[in-house]
């Protein structure tokens, strides 16, 4: 990549999801374009959900030590995603805002290469709808396809990629 190239790309910071106002995650998940490839999401978000939201993922990061992250670019808020404790697997989730679709590469890396410094990770898993037609990016990365799973009555298609 050329010193242009890496110049002209966004900033992209994990913070914490108390960081960001609720009114940003709440237009962000009722955008129907984030619905389409979110079954669990059934129905349109409130001010109350998002606060319940951000209090259930600040809990898993008291109780696991790593959570989901709101994610910003350039400043500014872009999505949400980060690493989640599920069962004995590290599970990798990614939501971002329609327009910011474009920007997952560049995170999945800066979260990988978080994930590929902690200790505790030795692999992560992704849980990937149906609706999701495009899974190049799954082989591009190295992600092995493992099966498919049932998460709150969803079917899902279940990926797991190496950290060491």
């Amino acid at each position: 990549m050329s010193e242009l190239e890496v110049r002209d790309l966004p900033a992209i910071d994990f913070v914490r999801l108390t960081e960001v106002s609720l009114e940003d995650i709440v237009s962000h998940m009722n955008d129907p374009r984030v619905a389409e490839h979110m079954p669990l999401l059934t129905s349109e978000w409130t001010h109350k959900d998002a606060k319940d939201f951000v209090t259930k993922k600040e809990e898993t990061w008291q109780r696991d030590g790593l959570g989901h992250w709101a994610i910003l670019s350039d400043g500014v808020y872009v999505g949400w995603g980060g690493f989640q404790k599920e069962g004995q697997d590290w599970d990798f989730g990614l939501v971002l805002k329609p327009d910011n679709f474009g920007l997952g590469m560049s995170i999945f890396r800066k979260a990988f290469e978080f994930a590929e410094a902690d200790k505790r990770i030795d692999f992560i898993t992704f849980l990937l709808p149906f609706s999701r037609k495009n899974l190049g990016v799954m082989s591009r990365v190295g992600a092995e396809f493992i099966g498919n799973t049932e998460q709150d009555g969803e079917a899902f298609k279940r990926y797991r990629l190496d950290t060491i």
